[in-house]
Formats: C-alpha cells, structure tokens, sequence
C-alpha cells in the first residue's frame, strides 16, 4: 500500500526516485514496514530539495497531497498527532539531540538530522555572541566624533518635513561596534556597502594602530567582485587619514575559498577547531547563503570576532535549503531595540530610536539588526521605487495599477497573451538592442553596452523560460545575420559561469563575452578583472557554462543593470512569488520592461516563499538554556 502511495506521489510530480530511495531505506534501518514513515521520509527528503529545512508534520497533518485520479481515493496525510506517535516508535526518528538519521522537536517538526544539527548550531553560535549581552569595548571618545564625521551629525540628517531623522546607517555603525554579531539589512540603493567601509574605518580607528585582521566575502564571485569594487571606490571617498583607509581590505573572496574548500568533501579546512584567521568577517549578499554554509561559517569564526551580515531580507532566499537573513530579520518586529541600547544609541549619536515597549525584549537579536531606510538611488517619483514598495508589501492591484496606467518613463509593460507573440516581441525589442551590441569593434566595447542591460526570465524551464528564451534569441540573431550559429562558439556569444573554478579564477555567476583575439583572430572568451581589464580564455578551458542573453532572476542577485526586461510565464506557478518580482525589478538602476499577462503577476505577487524552519524557535530555546533565570 505504502509503495502505491509513493509511486502516486511521484507520478504527479510530488515525489521523485531520490526521495523514494531514501524513504526504502529508512525502511529497512528501521525495520519497520509503516506507511506513516514511509511517508514522512519520502516527505522531509522532498521538503528538503525544495528549500525547506524541515516538514511541518504538524501543519501538514490531515492535508491531501493528491486528489482523486484513476478511480482512486486521494492521498492524504495521517492526522498529526497519529503520524508523529507512528515515527517515533521507530528506530530511525529521535528527539533533538541524538544521532538518528531523522529528528523531531517537540513543535511536530521532522528534520534530515544533518540539517537539524546545521540549525542548533548556528543558533547556539549566535546566542553566544548575542546573548550574554556583553559587547565589544569602544572608546567613547573617539568614536563618536569619527560617527559624526563618517556620517554626518543629527543636524545634518534632516527628514522632508523639517524634522530630524533617524539616521540608520549611524545606527548600523553603533550597532556593528558594539556587538559580535549584526545584521545590516536594506534594498538596492540604502548604502550597504558605503555603510560597511564606513563601519571599518571605525574599527581600525578603534583599534589605535593595533592589528585587525578583516576579510570581505560573498556566496558567489560575481557577488564578491561587486563588494570588491563598491569597497575600492567608497574607501578613496572617506574623510579618514591615509594610514587607515590604506588598512581597509580591498580583495573580497566567495565564501567557500575563504574557508577553504576539501577537493571532494562538504568540509572546509577552516572550522572550530581550526577557526580563520580574521577579527572581523563582513558578508554580501546574505540573503543568498543557506542554512549548511552559514552555520559552517559561524563555526570558523573565533569566539572574539565580529560577523557583519549584509542583505536584502526581502530578496530570494537561498538556492539551497534555508532562508537565515529572513529567519533572523523577520522574527521581531522591525527596528525594535531593547530600552538600554537606545539609550546607549543615544549616548553615541544624539540621536533617538524607538524602544521596545517593554523592558526586556525577549527576541536575541532585538539590538543586532538594523533595517536601512532612506534610498539613495531611487527618488520617491521614481516607477521602480513604487513597484518595488507595493510588490515587497504584496499589494497586488496597486502594483498592477502602476503598470496599467504607463505614468512612470522608467516602468513599461507589454501584455503577452499569447505565446505566439513572443517570437514578434523578441524580434521587435531585443534585436535593435542586440545588434547594436554586435556592432562594437572590441570585447570590452561590448561588454559595456551588455552589462548596461539584461533579460531576466522568471523560470528555467517551459516557453517562456530562460533556457528557450536564449534559444529564441539566438535563432532571431542567426535568421537576420547578426551571428554565425554555426557551431556553440560565436562571435558575441555571452557565457555565464554555472560552478566554481578556482585553478583559473572563474566563478559561478561570472559573465564573459566571445571575441576574436586581437592578436590571433581565434575566439577567445574574455572576462573582466577586478582591475578593470579583460584576461581571455580558450573555450575548452572554461568549466560549466551557458548562453546568458537571458538569465534566471535567482542567477541574476549580487548584480546590477541600468536596464532590466523581466519575462514571466503565462501560467500561475508556486515559484511565482513577490520575492522573486520584488529581486528582478530592483536588479535594475533606471528603467524596468515587464511582459506578463496582468493575472500572473497578481497571483505571482499576492504569493510569499514559506519555507518550513525551526531557526527562530531553536534561537530563543538556545537563549533560555544560557540564561535559564
């Protein structure tokens, strides 16, 4: 009976032969032939595949999987308390803290038990630093003048109305001196970045000629190349002596080389026995990191040193299994800092911030995270702006009403109502763009004009998915003579990276263009350097790699283009959500192009990502086992 079910479930899509597999297994350790786990294993391993860190049992107790088909009865959950009374009878399944393939926490959870363990982890790591409330020395003296002279005094920092205005980035600075442990979070064009080298001119001024040992990363290279380059630029700007901004690192590296990757193994060779050689770890693009690359990186962390997490909380999560920044941004309320720090905040800006209404806020992180406010890119007229605030807020009609009325230059919507349509609207749109870009007479030429703009596909897959959609382009592009589609190499091909290559310096995420060598006239893929040059490749060196006239939204966070068409399917799909509209339009500096029929983007923007997690529970648990009065 329980294989039928299974093979049901995988026939419709909601299953597949690895979750089988794992499900089997379990099975046999176990001894223990039940449907109930059959199921739930099948479950937690296709939970896990989709993001989620654990299955709900308890929410997911009663529910149909499937409905009716073929003459047979639909598919439906054990009643909760039954399924988890069932599960934990067996071998296989044991409560928080003992080695059995499979967990359950007393909220009805089920965990792989490798992610159970990646979550305490990273919650008793955090609690460490955060939850004995001690904080890192500073001297007052000297840092409240470099505050005010890296950013401005109250005074300076005036609201539209007239009245002063919180001055977050200052606040960001205090919070980042003072703990071990922050998060700086805000959308495109708040000042992450400029907030970040701001807050290290601080420490190395704190640290009085002392050595501190800083190290910039990000999930993938592009991302680091980009906190490389924002860091050079906003450093040579800083009102700072030359002795310490000559000390702010300018070199960011992935995550995964800072730890130092083992050919073959999930380990890396930094890790709490052998923790990194840094004092202070600052990390972009946070939203992009799972819950397994997190907790291996707060592990490698020396107990002293100071992890500053910068992000878009509203953004994607991560590819892989886990949303942390959101997990750790969401699970408070929003700028709610405990009565004793604001006084603090006070103290070193001459400023106010809201406290929390009571005395002691009970959420670990209250006075870790700072959301910042004011945006320095878009004005407050600007389209984007307003799409952007009205899908972040799931405020479908009045996103929608924003496109239909065509009021703002910088937003621009085409109705594709049929497919049929979007070879025309290709042909129509990207050509002219496209054979402009041809037209350069040099590589780097040409990669001016391509990272001025990008096509942003939604899905991977169908239609109106990225890899059909560089398909279309492709044969538009060959039909009207632009390319030689002759063989996969071609003058203009743009390639995108898909893995990391560490031996030659490329990575996932990183963009090249196919060009004749100027000395040999052979093609040759080129690729720019942190130092603004281009270094070439032959082809067969490149590792894997693919046609990147359009890319997926996911592949497309850590960058930035002047220009942005985003391309949404005609169908409703789970995958449609606002997080994924909100990344696509804020990739995007000046001007949005969408095409969707009006009805997907409403479903797709009155849809959030609900990724099953028990972070947020296992940090207050963590909090009250330290400080169990």
């Amino acid at each position: 009976m329980a294989q039928d079910l299974i093979e049901r479930l995988r026939k419709n899509g909601l299953l597949n032969e690895l979750d089988d597999h794992f499900s089997r297994l379990m099975v046999r350790l176990s001894d223990d032939q039940s449907s109930e786990l059959r199921l739930a294993a099948a479950l937690v391993s296709h939970a896990t595949r989709q993001g989620h860190i654990c299955l709900d049992l308890a929410k997911l107790g009663g529910t149909a999987l499937l409905g009716a088909d073929d003459g047979k009865a639909p598919v439906v959950c054990p009643d909760a308390q039954a399924w988890l009374y069932a599960i934990k009878k067996t071998s296989v399944v044991g409560a928080p803290g003992e080695r059995k393939p499979l967990i359950t926490d007393d909220r009805g959870r089920l965990y792989l038990y490798r992610y159970w363990e990646y979550q305490d982890i990273l919650a008793r790591q955090i609690v460490e630093r955060v939850g004995s409330g001690d904080e890192a020395p500073a001297d007052s003296d000297r840092l409240r003048p470099g505050l005010d002279r890296l950013f401005g005094t109250a005074v300076d920092h005036v609201a539209a109305g007239g009245s002063k205005a919180v001055n977050w980035q200052k606040v960001a600075a205090v919070v980042a001196l003072l703990k071990r442990f922050c998060i700086i979070s805000g959308g495109p064009g708040t000042g992450k970045t400029t907030t970040v080298a701001k807050i290290l001119a601080l420490m190395l001024e704190q640290s009085q000629n002392a050595s501190l040992r800083i190290a910039l990363a990000a999930p993938t290279g592009k991302a680091a190349a980009r906190l490389q380059e924002a860091i050079k630029a906003t450093k040579q700007t800083l009102p700072c002596e030359e002795s310490i901004t000559n000390k702010i690192p300018e070199e960011a590296t992935t995550i995964h080389r800072l730890l130092g990757t083992v050919s073959g193994s999930p380990y890396f060779r930094h890790h709490t026995g052998n923790p990194l050689p840094a004092d202070v770890v600052v990390v972009d693009e946070a939203s992009m990191v799972d819950l397994a690359l997190m907790s291996k990186l707060v592990q490698a962390l020396d107990s002293n040193a100071r992890l500053v997490l910068l992000g878009d909380k509203d953004q994607l999560a991560s590819v892989e299994a886990g949303a942390v920044l959101g997990d750790l941004c969401d699970a408070g309320p929003p700028q709610d800092f405990s009565r004793e720090f604001s006084q603090k905040v006070r103290q070193l800006t001459t400023q106010d911030i809201p406290p929390s209404g009571s005395d002691r806020v009970v959420w670990p992180l209250a006075d870790c995270v700072v959301e910042l406010q004011e945006n320095f890119r878009f004005s407050k007229s600007s389209g984007i702006y307003a799409l952007s605030r009205a899908v972040n807020a799931g405020q479908a009609d009045q996103a929608l009403g924003l496109l239909e009325n065509r009021r703002h230059d910088d937003l621009v919507w085409n109705d594709l109502s049929a497919l049929s349509t979007l070879r025309s609207a290709i042909r129509q749109t990207l050509l002219p763009v496209y054979s402009e870009y041809l037209r350069a007479e040099t590589a780097g030429a040409y990669f001016l004009r391509f990272n001025g703009f990008r096509v942003l596909c939604a899905l991977r897959e169908g239609p109106y998915g990225v890899v059909a959609f560089n398909a279309l382009i492709e044969d538009e592009l060959a039909r009207h003579g632009l390319i030689s589609h002759d063989g996969p190499w071609y003058r203009g091909r743009p390639v995108l990276i898909t893995s990391n290559a560490y031996d030659i310096g490329l990575y996932n995420g990183d963009v090249g263009i196919t060009w004749p060598d100027p000395e040999s006239g052979e093609l040759r893929v080129f690729f720019p350097t942190p130092e603004g040059l281009l270094r070439k490749l032959h082809p067969i060196r490149l590792p894997d790699h693919e046609t990147v006239f359009a890319m997926t939204v996911h592949k497309s966070q850590g960058s930035e283009f002047d220009d942005v068409l985003l391309v949404m399917p005609d169908k409703a799909s789970p995958l449609l959500t606002r997080e994924l509209i909100y990344t696509g339009i804020t990739r995007a500096r000046r001007r949005v192009e969408i095409w969707t029929r009006l009805n997907i983007l409403h479903t797709a923007v009155s849809q959030r990502i609900q990724r099953s997690s028990g972070l947020r529970d296992a940090l207050l648990e963590a909090l009250s086992r330290r400080s169990p009065g």
